[in-house]
């Protein structure tokens, strides 16, 4: 079985031979293999021949650094977008469909920075239909994005816009309704339609909006936040199989907790969101700079030790 069938079977709430893993980001690249991915900074002054092998060489790292982490999912970040189509197209040259590729695809309203927290909320009450219509033209970029990078490659999206605070989302579940999620399907739809998968992220506790996210219809739930009290095997019996759970690994256990607490935190997560196919191992963030990279080298282990199904019942 290839990673690309592993995480297909895997989004389509079935069972692959044994639980696949990734992650969104992965910050520690420079720290455990000794330089960090290439960004569109770095190609700044570049003749087209050397930007032309910066980006075949960084394709190059790219399948060294998550080949050698067990990805199933590879995440293009960090370039613009023909940088991110050619990055694309040296991988499946060096490797065919063996791998996914992702990329960031959402364009809803998440939570406003401190900085535009007071205009936004003034703005859902004295100028709804303003909102509206910017939320419009936010999908519609997002929609016609997806597309091209579908269209280069690409076999799933990333949609990372934040909605939720570790004590609830930053809308009313009613707001929500109005002003995001309407948009968020359209752009999940869109996503369907282009025969890609849409991997949905938010931390936070988004228990009061779990059925809106639902309704939406992505193949599949990022990061199942523990430290906002979302519990896996909760959503997993709420969901009821019907859609992948990505997640749930305790981030702040694993730059600061006990390694008992780690360990509890990834056999939990695989113990409760394995069963029956429809789940992938992954941190309930991402493995980001400052986390001690032994800490995540010993989940990928507990992994390695817990991932297989036997063929009988899907456990």
């Amino acid at each position: 079985m290839t990673h690309k069938e592993r995480a297909s079977l895997a989004l389509n709430c079935r069972v692959p031979d044994y639980v696949p893993t990734f992650e969104l980001e992965y910050q520690l690249a420079d720290e455990v293999f000794g330089k960090p991915f290439l960004g569109m900074e770095d190609l700044k002054g570049l003749s087209a021949m050397e930007k032309e092998r910066a980006i075949k060489e960084n394709a190059e790292y790219m399948l060294k650094v998550f080949g050698s982490l067990g990805y199933s999912i590879i995440p293009i970040h960090y370039l613009g977008e023909p940088e991110m189509k050619e990055t694309a197209k040296y991988i499946r040259n060096l490797t065919g469909d063996e791998y996914m590729l992702t990329a960031h695809g959402d364009n809803t309203f998440s939570i406003p920075d401190g900085n535009t927290m007071f205009d936004f909320v003034y703005r859902l009450y004295d100028e709804p239909e303003s909102l509206h219509e910017e939320a419009e033209r936010m999908a519609d970029h997002a929609i016609e994005r997806n597309k091209r990078l579908a269209d280069a490659g690409f076999d799933s999206f990333i949609l990372c816009c934040d909605y939720c605070f570790n004590n609830g989302p930053f809308l009313s579940p009613d707001q929500f309704r109005e002003f995001v999620q309407p948009y968020l399907a359209r752009i999940i739809d869109n996503i369907r339609r282009d025969g890609a998968f849409a991997i949905k992220h938010t931390d936070g506790d988004i228990m009061p909006i779990l059925d809106q996210l639902i309704e939406c219809r992505p193949h599949a739930l990022h990061s199942l936040d523990p430290m906002a009290g979302v519990d896996i095997k909760k959503v997993k019996e709420l969901t009821g199989g019907k859609i992948c759970l990505c997640g749930n690994v305790h981030c702040a256990a694993l730059q600061t907790g006990t390694l008992e607490e780690v360990r509890e935190s990834a056999e939990y997560c695989l113990t409760w969101g394995k069963p029956e196919g429809g789940y992938i191992f992954c941190t309930s963030n991402i493995p980001f700079k400052g986390m001690p990279a032994e800490r995540y080298d010993f989940i990928l282990d507990i992994w390695k030790k817990m991932r297989d199904y036997t063929p009988q019942n899907g456990r």
